[in-house]
C-alpha cells in the first residue's frame, strides 16, 4: 500500500531540534498524478507551506533512473522536508517515465531524455493548473539534461521563471541547448561539485560562457552525489537563493512539530 504523506505523525518536542537529514518539517502533503501528453500517467508528491503563502515553486528532475535516480534522491526528498517551513517553497517531485519509488511507478520505460520532454512539460502543466507562483526546474545529473533541452522550449519556456542545476553531466545536452537558453535569456544557477565525476568547475565555466546570464557555483569539496549534510544543505541554501532572487542562509533548528519518515 502507497504511503500516504497527508498522514505523516506530528510531535512538538517542546524545544529547538537540530534539522538532521531525516527531519520532515511541517507542510501540506498530497500524492499526486498527472497525464503526459502521449497518455502516461507519472506520479509524484506535491509539498506546499503550510501556512499557504508560497513564496516559490521547485519541478524537481531527478537523476538517472537506470542509475538509481528516482523522486525521493536524498538531495530532493531534502528540499520536500524543509523547503516548505524553512522558505516558503512548494517542492514537486515525480518519476520520469518508467522510475520507480516507494510512491510507486509512473508509466511507460526510460526514453534516454527524449520521450521525458512530455514528462517535463506534464509536470509544469501541473503547477501552472494548481496556480503554483513562481516556477523553476530544479534538475540534479541526468535532470539537469532534461532543464537545458526542454526548460526553454515552449511551452515549458513560457511557465517557467528558469532552472537551477545541479551537477550538470553536459553528455545530452549540447551547445544547441545552451545557445537556446542564451538566447532565451532565462536565469540560470549551476551548481558544480569541485569533485565531480563527469564536468568540474572549470570545464563547466567553459562550456556554460555559451550563455552569458548563466550563475556558476564552485562547490568546494562536493561530488556529483551531494553525498553529506554540509553539501546538501549548501545546494539547498542555493536552491532557495536563487527561486527568492535573495541571499538565504536555511535555519539549522526548528522549533515547533517534526515528524520522521515511516518505518
Amino acid at each position: 500500500m502507497v504511503f500516504d504523506p497527508a498522514l505523516l505523525d506530528f510531535a512538538d518536542p517542546g524545544a529547538p531540534v537540530p534539522v538532521r537529514a531525516a527531519t520532515i518539517l511541517p507542510a501540506v502533503r498530497e500524492n499526486i498524478e498527472f497525464t503526459t501528453a502521449d497518455g502516461l500517467t507519472l506520479l509524484g508528491e506535491l509539498a506546499l507551506p503550510a501556512d499557504g503563502d508560497i513564496r516559490g515553486t521547485l519541478i524537481t528532475l531527478h537523476p538517472l533512473p537506470t542509475h538509481g535516480g528516482f523522486m525521493d534522491s536524498h538531495v530532493f526528498k531534502k528540499a520536500s522536508y524543509r523547503l516548505p517551513a524553512l522558505a516558503g517553497i512548494a517542492v514537486l517531485r515525480f518519476n520520469t517515465r518508467g522510475t520507480s519509488s516507494p510512491r510507486g511507478t509512473s508509466d511507460g520505460a526510460f526514453s534516454d531524455g527524449v520521450g521525458e520532454r512530455a514528462d517535463v512539460a506534464a509536470a509544469v502543466q501541473f503547477a501552472v493548473d494548481r496556480g503554483l507562483p513562481n516556477r523553476w526546474l530544479v534538475g540534479w545529473s541526468f535532470g539537469t539534461e532534461l532543464a537545458l533541452k526542454y526548460g526553454a522550449l515552449d511551452p515549458v519556456g513560457r511557465q517557467v521563471e528558469g532552472a537551477v542545476l545541479l551537477s550538470p553531466p553536459l553528455h545530452r545536452a549540447g551547445d544547441a541547448d545552451l545557445a537556446l537558453w542564451a538566447a532565451a535569456g532565462k536565469p540560470l544557477a549551476v551548481l558544480v561539485p569541485e569533485l565531480d565525476d563527469y564536468l568540474r568547475p572549470d570545464a563547466a565555466r567553459e562550456r556554460f560562457m555559451a550563455v552569458p546570464q548563466a550563475r556558476l557555483v564552485p562547490v568546494e569539496g562536493a561530488r556529483h552525489l551531494w553525498v553529506g549534510e554540509k553539501y546538501a544543505a549548501r545546494a539547498l541554501n542555493e536552491i532557495a537563493s536563487t527561486v527568492l532572487g535573495r541571499p538565504v542562509e536555511l535555519p539549522t533548528e526548528w522549533n515547533g512539530p517534526v515528524a520522521a519518515p515511516p518505518a
